[in-house]
């Protein structure tokens, strides 16, 4: 199925992103929620509350910890289901309905905080 490419962005709005890799380290169920958990993302010089949809996608959320992905540092922090998050994730293919999504991860290891651009 062909989508749409989206409108053009500049690279002054793309350059607005701060993409960084973290390594998650921990993630928790959210009992509020039958599709959202918490996880603990670490940066190297910051760590940081991150809520993703993928309860649902994963049948062990647990394999994910100690993986390196990328994430959005800067988007403004909302509240999702009484927790803080603040980020996002990158993930592969869940807007094309891939189940599960991949997560869109580094080639190789990469010391935290580095950024994407």
């Amino acid at each position: 199925m062909s989508h749409p490419v989206k409108p053009l962005v500049t690279l002054a709005d793309l350059d607005k992103l701060d993409i960084r890799c973290g390594t998650i380290t921990a993630l928790m169920d959210v009992p509020r929620s039958d599709k959202v958990v918490q996880q603990s993302v670490d940066f190297g010089d910051f760590a940081r509350t991150i809520v993703c949809g993928i309860k649902q996608e994963r049948t062990d959320l647990q394999a994910l910890v100690g993986l390196q992905a990328l994430f959005v540092v800067n988007l403004a922090p909302k509240k999702i289901c009484g927790v803080l998050s603040e980020g996002m994730m990158f993930d592969i293919g869940y807007a094309d309905g891939l189940l599960p999504a991949a997560l869109a991860q580094p080639e190789f290891p990469v010391p935290n905080r580095v950024r994407a651009g």
